[in-house]
């Protein structure tokens, strides 16, 4: 029997600072792969939409965007403004997770899409731009078009959604670590791995 916590992962695909912490939970995750079960949690920053992004909206994202590189030394492609109409709706990108997931390729999907969006400067809220991304780790692009467009993705996502807000998942990135003891939310240092490794061998 599998008695190990689970740790888990809150993020949004097209949450910048998901994107900036992206390294230091690489390194954290490598060092606590063995001790706890890691789970990712699609969190849905912001719901379906076709409606073209406010500009205010746009210049606030784009200084996220500053302040995450300022501060952390984060990449991102600044084109994505001018190249895009965007939108606020990262439900889309969230359902690929879902997508990928049952073929044991969310990490691998996660990285297509954040790279896609961040580096190439393409738009996420399109389920064009999706499947591409889902070609490109090896996943069939038409049954990919199919599931997205699914009654069973969305109601998964539903399940998600609710799932990360009930245990707290309100903000991305979160960690919660779920032990014996119930689920306890751990602070996130973009910075310093070491903290959070630290904090959760202290806890299990």
């Amino acid at each position: 029997m599998n008695n190990k916590p689970t740790l888990y992962y809150v993020y949004d695909p097209m949450c910048s600072w998901c994107w900036g912490f992206k390294p230091t939970w690489n390194r954290i995750e490598e060092q606590l792969k063995d001790k706890v079960d890691i789970q990712y949690v699609v969190g849905g920053l912001a719901a379906d939409s076709d409606e073209p992004m406010p500009m205010l909206m746009r210049d606030q994202i784009a200084s996220y965007w500053k302040k995450i590189e300022n501060l952390l030394g984060t990449q991102f492609n600044y084109d994505f403004w001018t190249a895009n109409t965007p939108r606020r709706s990262t439900y889309p990108s969230c359902r690929a997770m879902l997508i990928a997931r049952g073929e044991g390729r969310e990490k691998a999907m996660l990285n297509a899409v954040q790279t896609a969006y961040y580096l190439q400067a393409k738009n996420p809220s399109d389920v064009s731009v999706l499947a591409d991304c889902a070609e490109s780790i090896g996943l069939d692009r038409a049954a990919f078009i199919d599931a997205i467009e699914s009654q069973e993705t969305q109601s998964k996502l539903v399940d998600e959604l609710q799932f990360a807000r009930s245990i707290g998942g309100n903000s991305f990135p979160s960690l919660f670590l779920q032990t014996e003891s119930g689920v306890r939310e751990l602070a996130v240092d973009y910075q310093q791995s070491q903290i959070t490794v630290d904090r959760v061998n202290e806890l299990v």
